[in-house]
């Protein structure tokens, strides 16, 4: 097997749990595959939002397609 691993930048105006879970479910969404995610960074974005804006940049590894 071998990986590849991607950085996503999750988004939530409720919790940082949601911005992984955001993270997540675009990955789920877009990439075959997924094995597992590590939480690198978390932020919350204040300056250009009405709101809190929380933020979680994660690390999405997924299994490539093996070659024929």
């Amino acid at each position: 097997m071998v990986f590849k691993k991607i950085t996503l930048i999750g988004r939530s105006n409720e919790s940082f749990d949601a911005a992984v879970d955001d993270a997540i479910d675009r990955a789920e969404e877009t990439l075959a595959g997924v094995h597992w995610v590590e939480v690198e960074e978390l932020g919350v974005e204040v300056a250009s939002v009405e709101t809190r804006e929380y933020q979680a940049e994660v690390i999405v590894a997924f299994e490539l397609e093996a070659e024929e």
